[in-house]
């Protein structure tokens, strides 16, 4: 992985905060975590076949983890996953096509269409392996009837700025799709599914990660449209005839197809924290783990991640220094100005200014798969100098927050984070380093 560089990451906290989160993205990484989930040939029945199916940023490495460990006949695998542009890895039996995310494009609807004709005419003596990580909603784009590929590139765009959860967003995605929402899984009737999971949602509720295409869901167009009205999102025509209708309604967790199905989560938010505070404990700090499914507003979280490192500072609670609160999950940003985004480095320069330059105070927020928000950026460090720094160039972080512009922030004080594709994805990691003998500043 990349070497963060600038002047916060020359120092020895920023050096022990990039290796925590180094440590938290080598936890889940597919070589390490899908192998013991990899069938063994005598799973499948007299004439069977291995089909491998999946969508997500880390879905081509974990296909090529299934090939490198399946001890089966060469002939027995098959397959196709679909992942972000660049993060495709060679595999022999199992096709790999790339596509856009966070919006989608054709390819994704093509990649989607052709999974569907995959699974078509299974028998009970086939197993289905489907391979799915954060970002397979985006990648499997395919419309309910009716709908279009624009249709949902509209809807994608209007959701990733509306300040949805991304609960609330997977929601309405799940109801206007012809694969996702238990549909997948569906269509494989009557071959078995297994589903090996890298959750990159708070909560880890299989049905979210990449809106479930082969998990049961719980929610109804009702829930979809409450949605859409409490955000004020624009619906075509079509796509509110089809929630209104009821025809949009997802696959049901009791739905006899998915009877036997079974579903495993191969990597969580949880465990990469867990690696990164066994490395913090080994560096001489005291890890707190806050929780790995925080959600809201990313500068409300980082306002109040900041006042309970000014707790620490002030009155050793609710851990003493030296000490690093660590936390996972997924932020929401409400887009109103015109930067560059993402949650994480908003989230960041909302701590940072609260921090107010706080000495011994150290941060680093970074999405997991390297990418926050639209740019090929992780995230990024703050330290006691980062607005003193700022200033200097003649920039105003407050006017940085207001313009949604963390990355133009961060970048133009040398402070980003770049780890290209991690070919994984646990979501957002946060962690706040506090150091020994840190006082509350005057």
């Amino acid at each position: 992985m990349k070497a963060t560089s600038g002047p916060l990451a020359a120092t020895a906290a920023g050096q022990l905060l990039r290796r925590m989160f180094d440590a938290a993205v080598a936890s889940a990484q597919p070589s390490v975590c899908v192998p013991p989930h990899v069938p063994d040939p005598s799973e499948l029945g007299a004439r069977g076949r291995l089909v491998v199916i999946g969508a997500g940023k880390a879905s081509a490495v974990m296909a090529q983890a299934v090939e490198q460990h399946w001890r089966g006949r060469t002939e027995q695998l098959s397959g196709l996953v679909v992942t972000r542009y660049g993060h495709a890895v060679p595999c022999e039996r199992i096709a790999i096509v790339e596509a856009a995310h966070p919006v989608p494009d054709e390819a994704g609807l093509q990649a989607a269409q052709r999974m569907l004709q995959l699974v078509q005419g299974l028998t009970v003596d086939d197993l289905v392996l489907c391979l799915i990580s954060g970002g397979g909603s985006a990648l499997l784009p395919l419309p309910a009837p009716g709908l279009s590929l624009t249709d949902k590139q509209a809807l994608s765009r209007a959701l990733l700025t509306s300040g949805a959860s991304i609960h609330e967003m997977n929601c309405v995605r799940r109801h206007l799709s012809a694969i996702k929402g238990g549909r997948l899984a569906a269509a494989c009737h009557p071959a078995r599914v297994r589903s090996l999971l890298i959750s990159d949602v708070p909560g880890d509720a299989p049905a979210e990660i990449a809106s479930g295409p082969t998990v049961g869901d719980p929610t109804t167009c009702a829930d979809a449209l409450e949605i859409v009205q409490r955000y004020g999102i624009a619906l075509p025509d079509a796509a509110r005839e089809w929630l209104e209708s009821g025809q949009g309604e997802s696959i049901k967790p009791d739905d006899a197809r998915l009877q036997g199905n079974r579903v495993h989560l191969v990597a969580t938010p949880q465990q990469a924290l867990e690696a990164a505070a066994a490395l913090a404990r080994a560096g001489g700090y005291q890890p707190l783990i806050l929780g790995s499914a925080l959600e809201g507003e990313a500068r409300d979280v980082g306002r109040m991640l900041a006042g309970m490192a000014l707790q620490v500072v002030r009155h050793g609670q609710p851990v003493a220094a030296p000490c690093v609160l660590l936390s996972g999950g997924e932020t929401t940003v409400t887009v109103r100005g015109q930067g560059r985004g993402g949650r994480n480095v908003e989230a960041l320069l909302s701590c940072a200014i609260a921090l107010g330059g706080q000495q011994g105070v150290y941060a680093l927020m970074a999405d997991t798969d390297g990418v926050d928000g639209a740019e090929e950026r992780a995230g990024a460090l703050c330290g006691p100098d980062t607005l003193a720094r700022a200033c200097s160039q003649g920039l105003a972080p407050r006017a940085a927050l207001d313009a949604n512009n963390g990355h133009g922030f961060f970048g133009a004080i040398g402070d980003a984070v770049i780890t290209g594709p991690t070919l994984t994805n646990v979501n957002d990691f946060r962690a706040i380093l506090i150091a020994a003998g840190t006082l509350a500043q005057s």
